[in-house]
């Protein structure tokens, strides 16, 4: 294992307690985290209202580094508590009353996605649903779906429930041709895949810090190419995305940056807490990150064949993010039976394994030579 990697790994204590591979349901946290926590506590404690100039650096130098980590410039990332609030404030943006008013997305897409863009039907958005096969999505199929009526492509870049990887390039050139923009749900490829938002063209790009970033639960962000930001004027807005809050005046205008795609007082404490994973990530690379994903996601499959086990992840490098879905008769059961032995995994239609940068190949075979005899029905 790389030397950087092996010391990064001594900054997660939950690694001492368990075979953590569950890093695509939840990241483990760093300790870091805590120093966070206490001095927050003890600014509570001896409250004055000059905080908030420190405060307000935190939060918004917490968006620049998320910017830069995807390659984006400084004020192209807003943040907030979640996705589901980001893309529902997003949607807000548009006229769904022309021709142009289908949104197009896949029936892989995590449940928020269709929920919201459904709900945004009572405003004229015409939800459009391009079905998969085994597990991932052809991107033809996709892309012959996106016309000159579609006004969004809303996709995961990798699925959640099987780890594949979505093909951005020829979605993103096909809804250029049309005239349709490109928001990408990137909460299960971030910090385990590279992206790099301006080689890759899209238009919005969506995810959140408590999985692969090792970030807080209550922290996500939205990428706005800067080109479009003085278009957007969100309808579910608050006083933070105005132009000058601090004024306490009332807003005449948004604010120039991402920051428009804000809302009321913003969420302080989970930017502070993810900026710890953040800048481990940044000190690790995403290209050392991506290769040790790799090798660990290629032992597990490997050890899978050898099982019998089915696995639903795609095989190719360039097709599959960071989890590895394995199906076999009881395998709910299974999930069930390696948690409470310590053998952290998860369960979303298929056993998934998620090993990340602080795992090494040998807790890749612990986590399989429990799995097999579990599989078996062995005693433990």
């Amino acid at each position: 294992m790389d030397t950087t990697l092996t010391a990064v790994r001594a900054e997660f204590p939950l690694l001492d307690k368990c075979t953590y591979l569950n890093s695509n349901a939840t990241g483990a946290y760093p300790r870091g985290m805590e120093a966070v926590l206490q001095r927050y506590a003890q600014t509570l404690q001896n409250w004055r209202d000059e905080v908030w100039e420190g405060w307000w650096a935190d939060w918004l130098g917490y968006a620049d580094a998320v910017a830069r980590f995807l390659g984006a410039p400084a004020g192209s990332v807003a943040t907030d508590a979640n996705l589901s609030s980001l893309l529902g404030r997003l949607a807000t943006c548009f006229d769904y009353q022309g021709e142009r008013r289908r949104v197009v997305m896949t029936e892989l897409e995590f449940p928020t996605v269709p929920f919201i863009w459904r709900g945004f039907g009572r405003y004229g958005a015409d939800a459009v649903v391009v079905p998969s096969e085994g597990g991932r999505m052809d991107e033809e199929r996709l892309c012959a779906a996106i016309d000159e009526r579609t006004l969004l492509v809303s996709v995961s870049h990798a699925s959640f429930a099987t780890g594949a990887l979505l093909d951005l390039e020829p979605v993103v050139k096909r809804a250029r041709a049309v005239g349709a923009l490109v928001a990408v749900d990137a909460y299960q490829s971030v910090g385990t895949v590279p992206i790099d938002v301006e080689a890759l063209g899209v238009d919005f790009l969506l995810g959140g810090a408590h999985k692969w970033m090792c970030g807080s639960m209550e922290s996500a962000f939205l990428y706005v190419r800067p080109a479009l930001l003085p278009t957007l004027r969100p309808a579910a807005t608050g006083w933070f995305a105005g132009e000058q809050p601090h004024t306490f005046e009332p807003a005449r205008d948004w604010a120039p940056t991402a920051r428009r795609m804000t809302s009321g007082t913003p969420a302080v404490l989970p930017a502070q807490l993810s900026q710890v994973g953040l800048d481990l990530l940044a000190r690790v690379g995403m290209p050392t990150i991506r290769a040790h994903s790799l090798r660990c996601t290629a032992r597990v499959m490997a050890r899978a064949d050898d099982a019998g086990l089915t696995v639903v992840t795609p095989r190719q490098e360039a097709r599959r993010g960071g989890v590895v879905a394995l199906r076999f008769p009881g395998d709910a059961e299974v999930t069930r039976r390696l948690v409470a032995r310590g053998f952290i995994c998860s369960y979303r239609g298929a056993l998934r394994v998620a090993p990340h940068f602080y795992n090494t190949l040998e807790e890749v075979d612990r986590f399989m030579d429990a799995l097999e005899a579990e599989a078996r029905g062995e005693k433990a």
